[in-house]
């Protein structure tokens, strides 16, 4: 736990990473000043991701046209973080609108990657994870609709938590795609995971896609285990282009499971196949950008032009091809199912490659592996895995069945222990 970031502190990671899509001081040392009250996360400094509401900060979502809107109330779980005693630091830079995957935002500013400001954080929550990755917070809370947490969590070498579909209430955030958006969390250590996450977790009366936890879910303990465990590694892996050091992290973290006394071995998932799901999914997710930010998108050069382009598409899918995406989407349920009656996990890349050069264009597949947990609303965790003699880590990703979270964590744990 570290202390809430003075001034100079503040100052000198914006000018060397941007941060934040907005850095308001007044607010900020508001909040520093705030007495906070005693519960499990006190004095905890949790960084916000633009889209998120912090009463009397700005909430742009990464959007120009949104930059003199400041929020009249808290979200839900902003309230929920302060009520157990964490310390806000809101404004952390995003994609507009949370739609792309590198945080280079054409109005606010480009988010650096802490490990080589010339490569990207990664997107849509880049500057939460950057933020975490600098030491700037203990814990940053991001947004994940088809991997916007868990790609900046592999580019920066943090820990990147999607949790299950419902569990964190969204009210007070600016959506993107509600039937996909899920809140999460990133971390530098993969043991403040959980307690930030049982914070968080609970009812939110204005998000209709809230639901509660299991009985005794949020009792659970998290302990390094991997003991007996069922892993499963998709045969579909081979059919995404990885880099080396990717495939090598995932070699990696096999053995380190193994020789913590879980089972891996591979498994077919044939439903699932990597591309088409991520293109699929991509496409309602841009049919229901459309309808969310359908007034923007009607006025001419309100919206940044990549985003307007790819907008105004969505709104123009035809009936056909959404149908054709909600299948897929199905699919990928269903596959998940059985999958999850041979084994308990599933181990896979977080993202196929490293951290690319900023000006770069982002790599088509980067959400092949993520784009699956939001298809099927399960939890799946991004755990850092450092590549020998290279500054840029690697990353892999756990992914579980519904409420699996004190698992996947307690796995992350044993890989944590072990790089």
């Amino acid at each position: 736990m570290r202390d809430y970031p003075n001034d100079q502190n503040l100052q000198d990671l914006q000018e060397r990473y941007h941060l934040f899509a907005h850095m308001d001081a007044a607010i900020i040392d508001a909040e520093r000043d705030k007495a906070c009250p005693e519960g499990p996360l006190q004095d905890l400094v949790v960084g916000l991701k633009a889209n998120i509401a912090s009463i009397g900060a700005n909430w742009s979502a990464g959007l120009r046209h949104r930059i003199a809107i400041t929020a009249q109330s808290d979200a839900h779980l902003t309230k929920r973080l302060r009520d157990h005693g964490a310390r806000i630091l809101p404004g952390l830079n995003m994609d507009a609108a949370a739609l792309g995957g590198g945080t280079d935002n054409p109005d606010l500013g480009r988010t650096a990657n802490p490990h080589a400001p010339d490569h990207s954080a990664g997107g849509s929550s880049g500057g939460s994870a950057a933020a975490v990755a600098t030491g700037l917070c203990d814990v940053a809370i991001g947004t994940d609709t088809l991997g916007s947490i868990r790609i900046p969590a592999s580019y920066c070498g943090v820990f990147g938590l999607k949790p299950t579909f419902g569990l964190i209430g969204r009210s007070g955030i600016v959506p993107l795609a509600p039937s996909l958006d899920t809140v999460g969390i990133l971390t530098a250590r993969a043991g403040d995971v959980w307690p930030v996450l049982q914070a968080l977790a609970g009812p939110d009366g204005g998000d209709t896609d809230s639901q509660p936890a299991p009985a005794q879910w949020a009792n659970q303990t998290a302990t390094p285990d991997a003991q007996g465990l069922r892993i499963g590694i998709p045969q579909q892996v081979s059919t995404v282009e990885c880099t080396p050091e990717t495939l090598v992290a995932l070699a990696s973290a096999r053995t380190t499971l193994e020789q913590a006394g879980a089972h891996v071995e591979t498994i077919d998932m044939p439903e699932w196949n990597p591309a088409k799901l991520r293109q699929k999914a991509f496409l309602m997710t841009e049919a229901e950008g459309a309808a969310t930010f359908a007034e923007a998108l009607g006025t001419a050069g309100t919206l940044p032009r990549t985003v307007e382009r790819l907008l105004t598409y969505g709104s123009t899918l035809s009936a056909a091809k959404l149908v054709a995406g909600m299948a897929e989407i199905r699919a990928a349920r269903v596959q998940l199912a059985r999958s999850f009656a041979q084994v308990d996990v599933l181990l896979m890349p977080t993202t196929p490659q490293r951290a690319f050069q900023a000006d770069a264009p982002a790599p088509a597949n980067q959400a092949d592996f993520t784009a699956l947990a939001n298809a099927g609303g399960v939890p799946a965790l991004a755990v850092p895995i450092e590549v020998a003699g290279q500054a840029l880590p690697a990353s892999v990703q756990l992914v579980g069945p519904a409420w699996s979270e004190p698992r996947l964590i307690r796995l992350a744990m044993v890989l944590e222990s072990a790089f």
